[in-house]
């Protein structure tokens, strides 16, 4: 090429090296995940044994230790009651003294001069429950019904003046362990077709005079009752005749039973 030839500007060149992008348009490195709950785990562990531990430590301590000795009792030994103790209570104090003893004496006294009841129940003063009950109208039912109603024991007395006055007391004790079977007996009657006036004295006695049965060929009969109870045992009385029965004499009976219950 001769010296003088004119020397041509290449221009601009390009490097054979590349050139890195502009930093704004390169992406950012994502950044690595944080590990989790590495520290607090260590601090949680370390925890628990620690608790762990200091438990087994307490038991071993208390294991060693001698038992700890309870404080006396304030009074080791009762003083026990010397002599017979007192007196048991009288009847005046305490119903069951009277009403536990013979019923039969709690009954009042068949009056002088009269004669006794040819088709009465009682044995000795003693009335049984098939014989109290077979004394009732519907005796099968009414000797189931005493059974249910906890029946202890009876006892009566039954006097006659004459061929048709006739008087018949009865009273009847329950055991009572499921209910009041005396207030119950006592004021169970069917008394239609009477008069009636309460008994003074007694919470839920009454008297009743009756309308006389009357059948062609025979006397007319009247009857006259009274019941009442007192704690355990339920009163009952009877007075049949051939005439009116005045109020004051079945009312005066009942006043002078009831004072002896």
């Amino acid at each position: 090429m001769p010296e003088d030839a004119p020397v041509l500007d290449p221009g601009p060149q390009q490097s054979a090296e590349p050139v890195p992008a502009a930093a704004e348009n390169v992406p950012a490195e994502p950044r690595p995940r944080r590990r989790r709950g590495r520290t607090a785990l260590l601090i949680a562990t370390a925890a628990v044994l620690g608790l762990v531990a200091g438990t087994c430590t307490g038991f071993v301590i208390q294991a060693d230790r001698e038992p700890t000795r309870l404080a006396p009792l304030s009074q080791p030994v009762v003083a026990q009651a010397k002599g017979d103790g007192p007196e048991p209570l009288s009847a005046a104090h305490d119903h069951r003294v009277k009403t536990d003893g013979d019923l039969r004496k709690l009954l009042l006294s068949r009056p002088k001069g009269t004669k006794t009841v040819p088709w009465t129940q009682e044995e000795d003063g003693w009335l049984g429950l098939a014989g109290y009950a077979d004394s009732l109208a519907h005796a099968d039912r009414e000797f189931k019904s005493l059974i249910d109603a906890e029946f202890r024991r009876a006892a009566g007395v039954s006097w006659a003046v004459g061929r048709t006055d006739s008087t018949e007391i009865r009273l009847v004790q329950y055991r009572q362990e499921e209910g009041l079977s005396a207030l119950t007996r006592s004021t169970g009657w069917g008394v239609d077709d009477t008069r009636s006036w309460a008994l003074p004295g007694a919470a839920d006695g009454m008297v009743y005079l009756f309308q006389p049965e009357r059948k062609a060929g025979y006397l007319p009969v009247y009857k006259a009752q009274a019941t009442a109870w007192r704690g355990d045992i339920a009163m009952e009385i009877w007075i049949y005749d051939s005439k009116p029965i005045p109020k004051s004499k079945i009312m005066d009976l009942a006043k002078r039973q009831l004072e002896r219950l």
